[in-house]
């Protein structure tokens, strides 16, 4: 049985891992899989169709524990504790429920602060001080006018503090008092979230914590001309760290601009050594590339440098060694590479070009979250059939996820989904030298 402490509006967790609110989903799932052993049984819960219209839960079903990420950013929104006879629980060090000890209204009272029924709570906050060499606890008490709220169709109290919530079973009870938590009511359900309310909680930005010493994108958005994809630019996001105590923890901002044409040497510049390293062995889409010559075979592979936590891929042209190729991708749950990547928060300028002569072109943004029929309006049907995409992996020839569907428009590779939603976006562009690429870029 897990042995964790609880920490109001921030996590869970224990000595050896912590589950933080603000973390990304791909290191929630790493803590997982490093601790396979002991937690055991975990579901991933979506919405097949409308994965941007749910939560994202990890399911711990041997602990009785949820966690709801973010639809869109990803990023851990809430944490639920749904069965309290599968864990033990503690406060400051304090267990306010184990085998030994029922999580209670009395045993809440005596463990978060004293309530007064019909409303009074005078609660125990912790507000936690961070410094170089240790992490101080301070106490401040103080009252503040909660009031339990009693729902009446599920046949709880919920009692609410400050990022923290507990909802108490009456079905020992067959008319329950409205205003007041009748003494010995057990506690069903614990929420740890950011905030003052649950139901309008938002996932928080990352924890200093959990950056972990790596590079994170805020933002992709897609240089181009009136032609097509000239490159790159991204909003980087950093937690600086240094040695001695007296190490910057504040977050960074930087931003990279990345171009065809770049060599290997100005990519590890802007943005660091790659996760890995892969060199081809067949290309799928070479139908679509622009180049005259893409059905000559190659002596040489091309490679791609892969950036999992930056959701970008970049291939090289085995003979140059210069940028030919983005791939940006999205981490929908449902696809064969779902939890490799960080999702790509992209933006693509898209050029709609009018039928009049004397009409103006217009601009519009694609992003992460459009869907492929949006596309289509905006800029017409392909005049080609779409490459079926089937992924597998050489030990497993099944795909759980189905094939994906390749769609090339305005020297892009749109990997379609069967729900619909974007998979992944390919860029192309001409190779041309990076100083001309830098003296003219154009974001729209």
């Amino acid at each position: 049985m897990l042995d964790l402490e609880v920490v109001p509006e921030r996590s869970l967790g224990n000595e050896q891992w912590e589950f933080a609110l603000g973390m990304p989903l791909a290191q929630a799932i790493s803590i997982l899989q490093k601790h396979c052993r002991i937690i055991k049984n975990v579901q991933v819960l979506y919405s097949e169709q409308m994965p941007l219209s749910h939560d994202l839960i990890l399911n711990l079903t041997q602990d009785g524990i949820k966690l709801l990420f973010d639809a869109c950013n990803q990023r851990l929104k809430v944490i639920e504790v749904y069965d309290l006879s599968k864990v033990k629980l503690k406060y400051c060090g304090v267990h306010f429920n184990s085998q030994s000890i029922a999580p209670t209204i009395e045993q809440i009272d005596q463990s978060f602060g004293a309530t007064h029924p019909g409303g009074e709570i005078y609660c125990v906050c912790q507000l936690f001080v961070q410094t170089p060499i240790c992490c101080v606890c301070i106490f401040i008490v103080g009252s503040c006018s909660l009031r339990p709220v009693y729902n009446a169709a599920e046949q709880l109290f919920h009692l609410n503090f400050r990022g923290l919530s507990f909802s108490f079973q009456l079905d020992s009870w067959s008319e329950a008092p409205k205003y007041e938590i009748p003494h010995g009511a057990t506690v069903k359900r614990m929420y740890i979230y950011s905030g003052n309310n649950l139901q309008e909680t938002k996932a928080p930005v990352m924890p200093l914590a959990c950056y972990l010493g790596n590079v994170y994108a805020e933002s992709v958005e897609v240089l181009r001309d009136g032609a097509g994809p000239l490159g790159l630019k991204l909003r980087l996001l950093t937690a600086g760290c240094g040695p001695g105590v007296l190490a910057d923890t504040k977050v960074r901002a930087v931003e990279r601009n990345i171009y065809f044409g770049d060599s290997c040497q100005d990519v590890l510049s802007a943005l660091g050594s790659p996760h890995k390293v892969f060199y081809k062995s067949e290309d799928k889409m070479k139908i679509h590339s622009p180049s005259p010559h893409k059905q000559v075979p190659s002596k040489c592979n091309d490679y791609f440098f892969n950036y999992y936590i930056l959701g970008v891929d970049i291939l090289f042209d085995s003979t140059t060694h210069l940028v030919k190729k983005f791939v940006l991708h999205t981490n929908y749950p449902g696809h064969y590479n779902f939890n490799i990547y960080h999702r790509c928060d992209f933006k693509i300028p898209l050029i709609i070009k009018k039928d009049r002569a004397d009409a103006q072109s217009e601009d519009c943004i694609l992003t992460t979250y459009s869907k492929w029929d949006q596309i289509q309006e905006l800029l017409g049907h392909p005049m080609e059939k779409p490459v079926v995409l089937h992924r597998s992996s050489s030990a497993n020839n099944t795909n759980p996820f189905g094939s994906t569907f390749c769609f090339g428009l305005q020297r892009m590779i749109f990997e379609v989904m069967q729900n619909n939603h974007i998979a992944s976006v390919t860029l192309y562009g001409a190779p041309c030298p990076s100083s001309l690429a830098r003296a003219e870029p154009s974001a729209h």
